[in-house]
């Protein structure tokens, strides 16, 4: 192994085991600590639709900039990340898709139609994810959240039902 500078970075070769090691050594994960002061900033989480844009790299890259910067200022600094089910959206994706499988969303039922959702989170939900890893985002992976997951879904359930009371939600 040779310990000179290639005269041209690579960033191919180094980047991917750099921030694989930094996953690996819970760099990114924050822990209760009271001896440091908490600060936290959640992931506005994208939506499984596809995958990021220009405008998820430069708003991850302004959180990533922010949640570096406090941890170097001593603070227990958590980056919650996640992604969104964005149901109308997915709900027309899917529904192509099952299109041109020639399936018809109607005769899946409610059942069926969610696990095509769920097959569909697993592919896109986990390229999102992927692509933030890629732009070396330091979340605390090991929290990462999907919105339909059980105690997130049941957290939405109960605000939107007080929403509804409240009469900011109607149909």
């Amino acid at each position: 192994m040779s310990k000179n500078l290639e005269k041209t970075y690579n960033p191919k070769e180094i980047e991917a085991k750099l921030y694989e090691k930094w996953c690996e050594e819970k760099y990114f994960h924050a822990e209760v600590d009271r001896s440091k002061k908490p600060f936290t900033t959640v992931m506005p989480p994208p939506n499984i639709t596809g995958k990021l844009h220009m405008g998820h790299a430069l708003d991850n890259t302004l959180q990533d900039i922010l949640i570096r910067y406090k941890r170097m200022q001593g603070y227990e600094a958590l980056w919650q990340p996640g992604t969104d089910h964005a149901a109308i959206a997915t709900e027309v994706k899917v529904i192509d898709k099952l299109k041109k499988e020639g399936i018809n969303k109607n005769d899946l039922g409610r059942e069926g139609f969610l696990k095509e959702a769920w097959k569909w989170k697993d592919e896109y939900g986990t390229r999102i994810i992927k692509q933030l890893h890629k732009l070396g985002s330091s979340a605390d992976w090991d929290r990462e959240r999907f919105t339909m997951d059980e105690g997130c879904n049941k957290a939405v359930t109960e605000v939107f039902v007080k929403m509804h009371e409240k009469g900011y939600i109607y149909k």
